[in-house]
């Protein structure tokens, strides 16, 4: 597609699609000649999520490319903001390769690397083999990341918090996600159309991870204090999943 199209789908204007590829935010196009360029679906969906991550996140330009070249940011990213984020490195990937090494957490994070080792083992990321090292999708990288920040608060060896305890995090994640997505498949096929479908999970979801945080906050709070007074905390094990729900 030409560039008056790619404006049409996107809603940007051209002047700012070229700002993001001088900022090398979105691919270059394909040139069959000096003066033609053509766009393709995957530049559509880069400037979608470049918008997504300005508007939804309040992210910068600048905040943008500095994550996606794999380095972290100070400003706290919400969690939602990563499936933008993997999405534009996908279109990079072949050019500039894996978005994070482990070499380069181990400034900030010096445990990075055992951290990560521990993580991939217990099924809660994958590590990558590139020529320039071990490496992590910015997703994995970022999970270290909050485990670095963890250990820096003081939930270290010392009290016996090690990244093997993460464990019960993967199985709860996968429980949730998978009756998630099973609620929603039964709920919506053959009621929805799919690019109105897809349209509720971006919104949706970033909306029940909120939802989910403040009901474990409240949890939490809430079963510190019955412990405190004596009740017997129930073990993870012992806690009832339920089925999924049939509509």
């Amino acid at each position: 597609m030409k560039m008056r199209e790619l404006e049409d789908r996107t809603g940007v204007h051209r002047e700012t699609i070229r700002v993001y590829l001088r900022e090398g935010l979105i691919p270059e196009p394909a040139r069959p000649r000096k003066t033609v360029a053509d766009y393709g679906e995957e530049h559509v969906q880069a400037i979608l999520a470049v918008r997504r991550l300005q508007r939804e996140n309040r992210l910068t330009l600048t905040q943008i490319k500095t994550i996606i070249a794999g380095q972290g940011t100070e400003r706290r990213v919400e969690a939602s903001a990563f499936d933008q984020l993997e999405q534009l490195v996908a279109h990079r990937v072949g050019v500039d390769g894996p978005p994070v090494t482990i070499g380069s957490l181990l400034e900030r994070y010096p445990h990075a690397a055992e951290d990560a080792r521990t993580l991939a083992r217990i099924g809660i990321l994958d590590i990558i083999d590139t020529e320039q090292g071990e490496a992590l999708s910015i997703t994995c990288a970022q999970l270290v990341r909050i485990w670095g920040d963890m250990r820096k608060a003081g939930f270290d060896q010392r009290l016996d918090y090690t990244p093997e305890i993460l464990g019960f995090y993967s199985q709860a994640a996968d429980f949730v996600g998978r009756w998630e997505a099973t609620t929603f498949l039964e709920r919506v096929g053959g009621h929805v159309a799919v690019d109105d479908a897809v349209t509720m999970v971006e919104h949706a979801l970033p909306l029940m991870l909120d939802f989910f945080g403040l009901l474990r906050q409240r949890a939490f709070f809430r079963h510190v204090d019955a412990i405190r007074a004596g009740a017997e905390p129930d073990r993870p094990e012992d806690v009832i999943i339920p089925s999924t729900p049939r509509p």
